[in-house]
Parts: C-alpha cells; structure tokens; sequence
C-alpha cells in the first residue's frame, strides 16, 4: 500500500490527443502527442490493436503526467495514458464531460 501523501505526488491529469503516428519500431505501439494546457509532450502507448489514429485524434484522455521520461524501442515516453485492461481488450479512461487539457484528477 501507499499511502496518501505518496498518491498526492502523483499529477494526474486531462490531456488532448493532437497527433498520433505509428512507432517506427513495434507493431503494437503508437506514438501520441498530447496538448496539457501548459506543454504538449509525446507518450508511447501499447493501444495499437485497440484503436486507429482517427479514434484516438482530438479525444481528451487521463494521463500521469509527472512520469519519469522513458525510451520506449527507441522512443522517449514522457507519460502514461490511462487504461483499463478487461477480457475484451484494453479502454481508455476518459473524462464523461468536456474538460480543458490540464485539470487535475482528485
């Protein structure tokens, strides 16, 4: 368990998906631009099989905004898109109401 105030460090955030490309190397992953409100960064993420570049275009997602960069086969990854795994496949955790990119999950 963690607790409370270990959770508090964590930015979770609204984002706009701007771009979305195919990874040059991995068949599985794409390579999302989001806008946060205060900077748009790119995230690797392994939702290839679950949607197409139009799905994702322009939908506002959740994303952990203050993740430690990573490089992803070659790609740096400055967050991580939220998503639930069930039997049918992976789904991406959006807000239900329209949002500005950058208001914060509590």
């Amino acid at each position: 368990m963690i607790g409370l105030e270990d959770f508090r460090k964590v930015d979770i955030i609204t984002a706009r998906v701007t771009g979305v490309r195919d990874h040059p190397d991995a068949d599985k992953l794409l390579i999302v631009e989001v806008d946060t409100g205060e900077e748009k960064k790119e995230v690797v993420a392994g939702i290839k099989k679950y949607y197409t570049k139009e799905e994702l275009a322009g939908r506002d997602v959740i994303i952990v905004n203050n993740l430690e960069p990573a490089v992803i086969r070659g790609v740096k990854s400055s967050g991580m898109i939220l998503a639930v795994e069930t039997e049918e496949g992976i789904g991406i955790i959006k807000p239900d109401k329209p949002v500005k990119p950058g208001a914060r999950i509590k």
